[in-house]
């Protein structure tokens, strides 16, 4: 869109300066001159001559003429100057704006001075290069890793069909059973991919959310699985009001829950999972039994694409993006995801999100049986 070049900021700012102080010494003048002349007559009477009004205006019409093109002079440099001055980091902001434009994400103003609104804007505007910065950078790491991931699948198809293709007569029960696994993986991440990237934008609808009944509907769904993997699943906690995307709040939770089971000691592992009410926040947690995990470990679990070392082998593996979307979600919702591991092994996630007023009288109900204190 092309606009026509105006008038800079900074010449606005001098003319104003220049006709204020014009429009105040002209007032100024005037007061003096209507003043002066109540004491001067007209018409000088008797013998002696003495100066009228006629004269008054001779000698000082010059003089004011002199003095208000001293006025336009002085308001014109004066407020070129100090314009200049004050739209200083002004300036130093717009240079900033146009390297971040080209791509220099790691460009700060750094603004010296006194707190001011120019410094404000200064600050706010480095913390946002900071965080756009962090983000370009988490992107392109993201881009990089699921390319990586999306081959992998590919790259099987592609060496499933070039073997079928040299030998014909090979059987093709196996090669479309293959086929279906690898395609039902790659599909897998797509999906995974798509709802990240939907939680990162955060467009979706905010209604109220009951965090207790998403958790039992999660566990109703999974608890086959649990069962197949002699796993015990335990839900219990308060009702846990709080306002977000159903489906996503729900995937959030299944996703935990999953990630509980595939993660867990076979034939002899449990699962807790509790909600529970603050002051400000409710909270979901679910907590597994497992292999020790070391604090290093737990601090990478929520970058997408990173599994334990046990984990990529397993046949639930899923694609390595399960706490990555939980974390997603949550900061979407506005909420926190906390990841500790337990003494005895495995770990404990918990996920708190900003807690929905509701009538008291429906904040509790017992589920279940208890699981472990939070």
């Amino acid at each position: 869109m092309n606009r026509e070049p105006g008038l800079s900021v900074r010449l606005k700012l001098t003319l104003s300066y220049a006709g204020f102080i014009m429009v105040a010494g002209a007032l100024l003048l005037a007061v003096v001159w209507v003043f002066l002349l109540r004491y001067v007559p007209d018409v000088t009477m008797g013998p002696m001559r003495t100066p009228d009004r006629s004269d008054l205006m001779r000698a000082f019409i010059p003089k004011v003429t002199m003095m208000l093109a001293f006025l336009l002079v002085f308001g014109l440099a004066g407020g070129w100057i100090l314009a200049g001055s004050m739209l200083a980091p002004l300036t130093r902001i717009t240079n900033a704006t146009r390297l971040a434009a080209n791509g220099s994400l790691s460009h700060r103003i750094h603004l010296e001075g006194r707190t001011d609104e120019f410094r404000e804007l200064a600050d706010a505007f480095d913390v946002m290069l900071a965080r756009i910065e962090a983000h370009d950078a988490e992107q392109q790491r993201f881009a990089a890793n699921a390319s990586h991931e999306l081959r992998t699948p590919l790259a099987i198809t592609q060496t499933l069909l070039d073997v079928a293709r040299k030998d014909l007569n090979r059987d093709t029960g196996e090669l479309v059973e293959r086929l279906h696994l690898v395609n039902t993986r790659a599909i897998d991440l797509t999906e995974a991919l798509l709802l990240l990237s939907r939680a990162n934008q955060r467009t979706f609808i905010r209604e109220p959310v009951d965090l207790s009944l998403l958790a039992e509907e999660a566990t109703e769904t999974l608890l086959p699985l649990a069962e197949k993997r002699g796993l015990t699943i335990e839900t219990s906690g308060e009702v846990a009001p709080t306002m977000g995307s159903n489906s996503l709040l729900l995937q959030l939770t299944t996703n935990l829950v999953h990630n509980a089971i595939v993660h867990n000691l076979p034939d002899q592992g449990s699962i807790w999972v509790t909600t529970g009410v603050g002051p400000r926040t409710v909270r979901l947690a679910v907590e597994n039994t497992g292999q020790k995990l070391t604090a290093h470990m737990v601090s990478t679990l929520v970058e997408p694409f990173q599994r334990g070392a046990e984990r990529t082998r397993s046949d639930h593996a899923g694609v390595g993006l399960g706490l990555a979307i939980v974390n997603s979600i949550a900061q979407a919702h506005n909420g926190t995801l906390t990841l500790t591991p337990r003494d005895g092994g495995g770990l404990r996630v918990s996920v708190e999100l900003p807690l929905r007023k509701v009538d008291k009288s429906r904040t509790r109900r017992a589920r279940g049986a208890a699981g472990p204190e939070s």
